[in-house]
């Protein structure tokens, strides 16, 4: 245990320098002023930080919970509990944390922080850049990588628990950074709520492992079980879709049903936590954990597609079907067109072949498949000769943990070939199943230890082959993060516009300018809440062929009193159908073939708009005080 734990800690220690080092190569973070480490943390995370940021300026504990549960400031000029609507607990945690630190430091003078001023190129400005954590970036990053170093430990204690083999614990490790890239995206989102939730499905997954592994229930295994899933569930929405994979974990129905209320009770102590938060009760998860009280082990699925139908969640199942039929409508564009939600690369799956990560996990299920084929047909002769007592269950427990590894990997996968997004939940399974080849259940039949061991080198052997060449090309991604136009947009806002100003635009901009100018925004990149998308819609109606008068209406009722229009919006396209006017030509058939009002509107803004503000990248669009 002592070797295992030392192990866990130097594996954790090497992730959390490894996530580090790649943050720091990739933006030069430690020597950016505050304002370029605001904006390094773009669209969704933008709007996370925003919410740290507020709850460590306000004069107390208690005052930042309130401007963060009554914000005023993201959908106005409506009033929401943001910490409701964005599961926003990790910057609450995390930016109480802070404050306890900070004072604790203050009250003992020790300094926290350590800044200069870092001169910079084409003339501009000299800038002071803070490194410590006493400075609230630098913070609230080392936290998030600290939390996934941990991660890491977690992932060696479980390869060694599930293969039996502390070897097997070394396997997944090593397996994680050769294929790091497809594993996760920590190191270049840390505010995005994967970062704070996926360590806690880890040891969720590992819990449930010796759940399934031992005969006997145990109560505080179950509390752990429940434990992991408020803390997997609390930070991150789409955790819900992740946990429904999980459905019908045991062949035991007394089992299933333990797990049934543990799983149930965190549910509901989420659902209390988020403040009866609404999506939580319309989702595929819960019409699942409804089914599975109805009836565990029987007919599982139809059950709980058929509670689906009394319980759904719009967006996710115009996602689906979007992906399955031809159905297409804006929104759902609006996803499928984006990267991480488009089907999985080609590219990927020839990146798990070249590090054999994706061949050791066909031979590891097809084996798996092959024992528990061999012992349900045990079963079934036993059965016909009544000699049931000649089997030992036990024979099923021993492979029942393994068999929910290969089911979950399936679903996994299944899921990651329709949105990419979802192979940072694949990559990682096949890098833990990996260390299966370590296991004396399932590969006993190679020989000894001296000659399962040999046979487990060669094989790490031909993955460090391309795992090693994957290593050294993230260690080598060296950039230095600037965006000029952007800060100069920021700035002008600043100087120039009234602190109770009320701006629209592109999702990822808003969440800019809500960070770091306080301004009120109409619409935000947190894409999920269905009013949240109405609102959306209408903002972007600026990107499509319609007329610039029933724009500007649409801008007077969300009542904003500047709009940022930026080229790159009216112009990318990411594949044929996918630009902004084309995404629009879907629901605007009267207006197909006109040119893109934002087109027009970047030559001349007038007679309905008036340009206040101009660089190569965005134009601020003032909205006349009539229009009000």
């Amino acid at each position: 245990p002592v070797y295992i734990f030392l192990t866990a800690v130097l594996a954790g220690l090497l992730h959390w320098a490894h996530l580090t080092n790649l943050f720091e190569n990739d933006k030069h973070f430690s020597h950016l002023s505050s304002i370029e480490k605001e904006m390094a943390f773009r669209t969704e995370m933008g709007l996370y930080y925003s919410y740290f940021k507020i709850f460590i300026n306000a004069p107390s504990f208690l005052h930042g919970l309130h401007l963060i549960m009554n914000d005023r400031f993201s959908e106005y000029p409506l009033v929401i509990n943001a910490l409701k609507r964005f599961n926003l607990y990790p910057e609450v945690f995390l930016g109480s944390l802070f404050r306890i630190y900070t004072g604790i430091m203050d009250f003992f003078g020790i300094p926290t922080k350590a800044c200069w001023n870092v001169n910079r190129a084409d003339g501009l400005n000299p800038v002071e850049s803070c490194e410590g954590m006493g400075d609230a970036a630098y913070f609230y990053v080392s936290c998030v990588f600290l939390l996934n170093g941990v991660m890491m430990s977690l992932f060696y204690i479980y390869g060694t628990y599930l293969s039996g083999s502390r070897l097997g614990g070394v396997v997944t490790v090593l397996c994680l950074f050769f294929n790091h890239g497809e594993s996760t995206r920590v190191m270049w989102t840390p505010p995005l709520r994967e970062s704070f939730s996926y360590p806690f499905f880890v040891l969720q997954m590992l819990l449930l492992t010796r759940i399934l592994r031992r005969s006997k229930l145990e109560r505080r295994s179950l509390v752990a079980l429940g434990a992991c899933n408020v803390l997997f569930l609390l930070p991150w929405p789409f955790a819900q879709f992740v946990l429904l994979t999980q459905v019908n974990k045991s062949t035991h129905r007394g089992k299933n049903l333990f797990i049934y209320f543990s799983v149930q009770a965190s549910f509901a102590i989420c659902f209390v936590m988020l403040f009866g938060k609404l999506e939580l009760l319309t989702s595929f998860y819960i019409s699942s954990l409804v089914a599975g009280w109805v009836s565990v082990n029987v007919c599982m699925t139809l059950t709980s597609l058929c509670v689906s139908l009394y319980f759904p969640q719009a967006h996710i199942g115009n996602l689906i079907r979007s992906k399955l039929t031809n159905y297409k409508d804006f929104h759902t564009l609006m996803y499928t067109c984006a990267a991480e939600f488009d089907f999985i690369e080609l590219e990927t799956l020839l990146g798990y072949v070249k590090t054999l990560i994706l061949p050791v996990n066909i031979v590891i299920v097809a084996i798996i498949s092959g024992k528990v084929r061999h012992i349900i047909l045990d079963f079934d002769i036993a059965a016909h000769l009544k000699v049931w007592r000649s089997l030992r269950r036990e024979r099923v427990d021993s492979k029942e943990d393994m068999v929910y590894h290969s089911l979950q990997l399936v679903a996994f996968a299944v899921l990651a070939i329709l949105v990419m997004r979802i192979k940072l939940f694949l990559a990682p399974l096949m890098c833990l199943m990996a260390s299966l080849i370590c296991s004396r259940q399932l590969f006993g039949w190679i020989g000894e230890h001296f000659k399962s061991h040999i046979t487990v080198f060669g094989i790490l052997s031909i993955m460090a082959i391309q795992g090693v060449a994957n290593f050294q090309s993230q260690r080598g991604i060296v950039g230095d993060f600037s965006n000029l136009p952007q800060e100069q947009l920021l700035e002008w806002i600043n100087a120039n516009t009234m602190p109770n100003a009320v701006f629209a635009g592109s999702m990822p901009t808003m969440a800019s300018v809500k960070l770091s100018t306080g301004r009120a925004v109409v619409n935000h990149p947190h894409y999920e809440d269905t009013w949240q998308k109405e609102r959306t819609k209408l903002v972007y109606t600026m990107y499509s062929r319609k007329p610039a008068k029933e724009v500007k209406r649409n801008l007077m009722q969300l009542q904003a009193d500047y709009f940022i229009l930026e080229d790159s919006w009216c112009n990318r396209r990411s594949r044929p159908g996918c630009s902004m006017p084309e995404i629009w030509d879907v629901e605007d058939q009267e207006n197909r073939g006109k040119l893109p009002l934002c087109t027009l509107l970047s030559i001349d803004s007038r007679p309905h708009f008036t340009t206040m503000f101009e660089n190569k990248v965005y134009k601020v669009l003032k909205i006349p005080k009539d229009a009000k």
